[in-house]
């Protein structure tokens, strides 16, 4: 790290408690709102767990509950409404970039023939497959904004929800 860079990175320290605290205090709040529609379900601060950073709020669109409307339909619709939301990381494990990997001399070298062949059996999750079809997020920026920016998201969702036969046949 430069001089200039850590100048810069220590002056950004000093809105960190802040930033975090409001982060904090909207997730709540946005929780709370979104627990309250079907189909979304935010995701939960574990027991013992007494902070969350909140780089990402994270939660589960299930389409069932929105006239079986694609999440990247939904994405697209917040957008619409002014809200960007991601729709989080996909199958990790069965990227292309792992079966190239799998499949370079230099794996085979490393591993033997059978444990590269077992790959995906051996790294085979169906409930993070689930997972990776139904995530959706917010930045942490998304959180850094008032209140009033929580409730224009929960209610950007209930609009989506109200028209979402119509948006899925679109």
């Amino acid at each position: 790290m430069t001089e200039f860079q850590a100048g810069i990175l220590l002056a950004q320290m000093t809105r960190l408690e802040e930033q975090m605290k409001t982060r904090e205090q909207n997730a709540n709040y946005l929780r709370t709102l979104l627990k309250e529609i079907p189909g979304i379900a935010p995701a939960r601060m574990y027991e013992g767990c007494t902070r969350n950073a909140y780089h990402l709020f994270m939660y589960r669109y299930q389409k069932e509950h929105f006239a079986g409307l694609s999440r990247k339909r939904f994405l697209e619709a917040l957008k619409a409404e002014g809200v960007d939301c991601n729709a989080g990381y996909g199958r990790l494990n069965k990227e292309a970039f792992i079966k190239r990997s799998l499949a370079s001399r230099s794996w085979q070298r490393l591993f033997p023939a059978e444990t590269l062949a077992q790959w995906e059996a051996r790294t085979e999750c169906l409930a993070n497959d689930k997972l990776s079809e139904e995530a959706a997020w917010f930045t942490q920026t998304t959180l850094l904004g008032p209140r009033s920016d929580m409730d224009q998201i929960a209610e950007a969702i209930r609009k989506i929800q109200k028209q979402a036969g119509e948006l899925a046949k679109a």
